[in-house]
């Protein structure tokens, strides 16, 4: 395979050995059971659904951890499908380059980026990660070799791999595109009042052009933040949200700030965002203790995946009289002219808060992805909030998850599968392209050796 690299001094001392890798990965799966579930042996995730035990052994997929290549010349980076975007950062930025969207969470891998979907601040002008890929070489289902790009053979692949999860086959090398950065980030935290107004504001910030990073954090009806990031040079200071501080406080206690580029980009790691206040870990003391080696998501979601396991304190608040709660992970996108409606029932329906608020945009309108399809033309809100909801009398587990599953529908927008989903296999089908997906399915996992969409994201299995 040629990495078309212009630099060879760029090239990884790994990438000699991705044929190597992708040839005993595809021994691994034809040596699996026939019609056994093929699943990745993982040993960590950033999803939240459960998932259902297998005794089948899952493919080690271990070993592409690669950086394979970054050429500054063209601005592309050649990856393996488990690197994590905190490794792939730090190849690409002593180049003065990065990905054109870098999800929030370090431990995210860009092949699960793109088959998942990712979202950051940069993407009401870069879209989601999948549309800065040129070209994915994928193991299918049936166990074979393609290289996807957006013309070509399997260009029926390229634009419907996003939003598949793994279920039409898995990324073992991608080549993306780079943008360049600066050194420092300006930020600008911008209060409102009146959610109409604050999403007007976010509109004409996005249009406009003068911010190079968009989002914003929700702490009330009555208080919203808009954040403004602008690359600069120069900073007369920097802030430090790795370790005692905490970024999202800041929010509301600064109006402008400046960190170092990296920095910015794992603003919201230190903290998972802010639900590291649920493990204690926004304790000064404690923070003290863990340092910064452990205060990561990757570390706050091993706790959560414990607890899911054994349900200590699940049990614990039973005994002691405490409510039964729902749990409710979610990111949904809605048109941002409906983005007021939305966050007035979250407000009056499903008690989290802080809401986190990220514009996105399909960069190129002459696209077409199946799986996820949004208007090229619309201005779309991300809306993430996490959290567990107390349960009425009465209220059967998943009421507020299929509350929010109805509205978004309603207001014409799509939600993340990343998370619990409640449809019946008809919605799931309408809402997600089921004509499109099946037959993506029938061409490249004849003999069904991977799940299908409803069967990993809805019914766990």
């Amino acid at each position: 395979m040629a990495l078309n690299s212009r630099d060879a001094g760029n090239r990884s001392p790994g990438a000699s050995g991705h044929d190597a890798r992708v040839a005993q990965l595809r021994s691994q799966l034809a040596a699996l059971p026939a019609g056994a579930p093929v699943r990745l042996a993982k040993r960590t995730s950033n999803l939240f659904r459960p998932r259902a035990d297998s005794r089948t052994a899952g493919l080690d997929v271990s070993g592409f951890r690669h950086v394979l290549d970054v050429d500054p010349v063209a601005r592309t980076a050649d990856v393996e499908g488990m690197v994590t975007y905190e490794e792939l950062v730090d190849a690409t930025l002593p180049h003065g380059l990065m990905p054109l969207v870098v999800p929030q969470l370090k431990t995210i891998t860009l092949g699960g980026a793109v088959t998942g979907l990712g979202i950051e601040s940069s993407s009401f002008r870069n879209g989601m990660p999948h549309e800065s890929v040129l070209e994915m070489e994928l193991l299918t289902g049936a166990g074979d070799i393609v290289v996807a790009r957006p013309d070509g053979e399997h260009s029926d692949l390229f634009y419907g791999f996003p939003n598949s999860y793994g279920t039409l086959g898995y990324a073992l090398r991608l080549r993306i595109e780079l943008e360049p950065v600066r050194p420092y980030v300006r930020l600008r935290h911008v209060r409102h009042s009146d959610p109409d107004e604050y999403f007007a504001a976010l509109d004409r910030a996005c249009r406009d052009g003068e911010a190079d990073f968009v989002d914003g954090t929700v702490f009330g009806p009555h208080e919203m933040y808009l954040t403004l990031g602008t690359f600069t040079d120069d900073a007369p200071r920097t802030s430090d949200y790795t370790w005692l501080n905490i970024y999202y406080r800041s929010i509301r206690e600064r109006t402008t700030d400046h960190l170092t580029t990296r920095d910015y980009l794992w603003r919201w790691d230190t903290d998972w965002f802010w639900c590291s206040r649920a493990l204690g870990a926004q304790n000064r003391l404690v923070r003290l203790l863990l340092g910064r080696r452990l205060l990561r998501s990757d570390v706050y979601w091993k706790v959560v995946s414990f607890e899911r396991r054994h349900r200590l304190l699940a049990r614990l608040e039973r005994r002691l009289g405490k409510p039964e709660t729902e749990a409710v992970v979610q990111d949904i996108e809605v048109p941002v002219d409906r983005a007021a409606e939305f966050l007035d029932v979250l407000h009056r329906e499903v008690p989290i808060s802080p809401v986190w608020i990220c514009p996105v945009r399909q960069r190129r309108a002459d696209q077409h992805w199946p799986l996820y399809e949004l208007d090229p033309e619309t201005l779309y809100v991300n809306f993430g909030f996490w959290g567990t909801v107390p349960l009425a009398d009465g209220e059967a587990p998943g009421t507020h998850n299929r509350l929010i599953e109805r509205t978004v529908t309603e207001l014409g927008g799509r939600k993340s599968l990343y998370s619990e989903s409640f449809y019946d296999e008809k919605t799931f089908w309408r809402l997600y392209n089921g004509e499109a997906y099946h037959a993506l399915k029938r061409r490249y996992d004849p003999g069904q050796r991977l799940l299908d969409l409803y069967g990993k994201c809805v019914e766990a299995r």
